[in-house]
């Protein structure tokens, strides 16, 4: 999927200005509240007018300005969730479902309407009200509802703010699954940064004030502190890939190969010996030394090589950034530890992370090998 678009759009005092030009399939859409992310939504799904610009979608033209070209929302073929389900409340589930079939080129089939309900697991609700549905419940069928207009991009527009902390953990895994198995393109918006490492796969678009001020890989995203803003900027780090390699069910602990070092990590439930995770280590929870320590309790040790060296916008903190079998790795130190260690490029250093650092840690399921 390829989406391509520089538009502008004034609402009142708020301008948007934004130039986004991307081909991988999963898109994450970060900012503060009132950035203008789902102002951005809106302008793609034919929503919102904008005042100037053009808007592709998989190579085709959507909107042109200067062509005079506007498709509207029901010809675009793009299926939408809102924060709020919006769903029809005199009918049922399995009559708001249905409804999603009215806006594709073709009625679902029993098989198409059966795969979407089994993905989402909602078979047992589609005689139900949609009064009777628990806010999970209601947000997991606004998803099929939009799976089954037949979209070609699917946009989600902050499915999970609405939602408290346990119905987030319910329906955070259909969307993972959604993300993972289907070819569907997404653009997920987000200002959880969590939320967003857990699904978008590799792109990353920042946007603040209205403007697109980033966009790129998700490696690159989350290793910039000032792209994170105030609140998730402590989360700033590195994404690791490695393998499930064992489970050690008498520690509660699992084993990951990263390529050829190992990391331990609380308990991988649900998850296959052989898949594939990226795994989210923040710059602040790596520890640096230049021999491996001993008579420590942290478990993981691994080796690499000095990159680079960079102050820190703070008065205090510096940045190592660590070649490890291949992956990049940052570690945050205060100037006086680095003053002490003295780091330097093609030095090799340890680099320290306690277990129970990664315990709440983002993971992207990735495959089998």
């Amino acid at each position: 999927m390829s989406i391509d678009l520089d538009v502008r759009l004034r609402q009142g005092g708020f301008e948007l200005a934004c130039r986004l030009c991307s081909e991988q399939r999963v898109i994450g859409l970060f900012g503060p509240s009132g950035a203008g992310k789902s102002s951005l939504l809106r302008v793609i799904a034919g929503l919102s007018r904008p005042d100037s610009g053009t808007i592709a979608i998989a190579g085709r033209r959507v909107f042109d300005s200067a062509r005079g070209l506007h498709l509207p929302a029901h010809r675009r073929r793009i299926g939408m969730v809102f924060q709020q389900p919006r769903l029809f409340p005199h009918l049922n589930v399995r009559h708001n479902l249905d409804y999603g079939g009215w806006f594709s080129r073709r009625r679902p089939s029993r098989t198409r309407f059966g795969q979407v309900v089994d993905m989402l697991d909602i078979g047992d609700l589609l005689d139900r009200r949609t009064r009777d549905l628990s806010g999970g419940e209601a947000q997991r069928v606004a998803i099929g509802r939009a799976l089954l207009c037949d979209p070609e991009l699917l946009l989600l527009d902050e499915p999970l703010a609405s939602l408290d902390a346990p119905r987030k953990r319910e329906v955070l895994p259909y969307i993972e699954r959604l993300s993972a198995q289907s070819a569907l393109p997404i653009v997920f918006v987000s200002h959880q940064l969590d939320e967003l490492l857990r699904l978008a796969n590799r792109h990353v678009a920042a946007i603040r004030n209205g403007e697109i001020v980033f966009s790129g890989p998700t490696a690159e995203f989350l290793a910039r502190a000032d792209l994170l803003g105030e609140e998730a900027g402590p989360a700033a780090g590195a994404l690791l890939e490695a393998r499930l390699a064992a489970h050690e069910p008498e520690h509660g602990l699992s084993v990951l190969a990263c390529p050829r070092q190992k990391i331990y990590v609380p308990r991988l439930t649900g998850h296959r010996i052989g898949e594939r995770v990226r795994l989210h280590v923040r710059a602040r929870d790596v520890i640096l030394a230049r021999r491996p320590p001993e008579q420590t309790s942290a478990l993981n040790q691994l080796v690499g090589s000095v990159i680079e060296i960079r102050r820190d916008d703070t008065d205090y903190a510096v940045d190592v950034i660590l070649d490890i079998d291949g992956q990049r790795l940052d570690a945050r130190i205060t100037r006086r530890s680095a003053a002490a260690l003295d780091p330097k490029p093609g030095q090799t250093l340890h680099a320290v992370i306690k277990s129970l650092a990664l315990a709440e840690q983002a993971w992207q399921r990735l495959g089998g090998l």
